[in-house]
């Protein structure tokens, strides 16, 4: 079960969380599958045992992981486009102090979706 954290009304203790269950079947509960679940659904649908549906989704992360490193986009029809994007030098402020901080430039992985996905969303 999800939780979230809501503040007590004033007559109550002030500012004091307290965790409220949120039903599973809410939408904006941000259910996510897992890799267990990924794997037993890949065994379903294509009759492999789950120690060789296992090592196909192993081998299939570890093929996306590895194009993304040597910089290459990674198509998944149906599903979208992944691709490495540079990220420019910014200010920033760090949390907690507000000590003003320089960024610095690096690269992040982006995903555009499917058009088809994005439309059944």
């Amino acid at each position: 079960m999800l939780w979230t954290m809501t503040k007590k009304s004033p007559a109550n203790t002030p500012s004091t969380p307290v965790a409220t269950p949120v039903p599973a079947s809410d939408p904006a509960a941000g259910e996510k599958l897992s890799k267990v679940q990924l794997i037993e659904q890949v065994a379903q649908r294509t009759s492999l045992s789950k120690q060789d549906a296992s090592r196909a989704v192993d081998a299939a992360l570890s093929a996306i992981a590895e194009a993304l490193k040597g910089g290459k986009t990674v198509g998944l029809p149906g599903l979208g486009t992944l691709d490495v994007r540079a990220t420019a030098a910014r200010n920033g402020v760090r949390p907690g102090t507000a000590e003003k901080i320089q960024i610095p430039a690096g690269k992040k992985v982006g995903f555009k979706v499917a058009t088809d996905l994005k439309k059944a969303l």
